[in-house]
């Protein structure tokens, strides 16, 4: 049940990718993403019953205002870039990725910012692949999903 569950997110999403104009991301493969995502998952949860861990639970990060997931406790300085408007899009995501700390020290201009993330995911398309993979588990990509479940059942 729960891998196809997943298997109808990563179709949709790449169906919403798919439609999305202008969307710098549109490549990343939500698919190849899920695989790159286990390197995280020590850390971070993702899915309908996903819980806090060592870092934030993950659904529906992308678009999220950052240090905003009920329940966990961020360190101040991400608290203070959310406070500041930084918002999770894929660009934010796919630069926080590569060096938290360094993204965090350069958002806030503050050469003593730190992240609680030390995880650095250094490689282009992996970053791609896991934002993709993210926004599977995303509002838009939840939507899309009820649509088309609605469609086939009113078919």
């Amino acid at each position: 049940m729960f891998q196809t569950k997943t298997i109808i997110k990563t179709i949709a999403a790449a169906g919403f990718l798919a439609l999305s104009t202008g969307a710098s991301f549109a490549e990343g493969d939500p698919v190849a993403g899920e695989a790159v995502f286990k390197k995280c998952s020590s850390c971070h949860m993702i899915g309908p019953d996903a819980k806090n861990k060592v870092g934030p639970a993950l659904t529906g990060i992308i678009g999220m205002t950052a240090g905003t997931v009920e329940g966990y406790k961020y360190g101040k300085d991400l608290v203070a870039a959310g406070a500041a408007g930084l918002v999770w899009t894929d660009d934010e995501v796919f630069e926080y990725l590569k060096d938290p700390k360094k993204y965090l020290r350069a958002k806030l201009d503050n050469k003593k910012a730190k992240s609680k993330m030390s995880f650095k995911l250094k490689k282009e398309d992996q970053r791609k692949d896991v934002i993709a993979y993210l926004k599977t588990f995303s509002p838009e990509a939840e939507e899309g999903e009820a649509a088309e479940s609605e469609s086939t059942t009113t078919n």
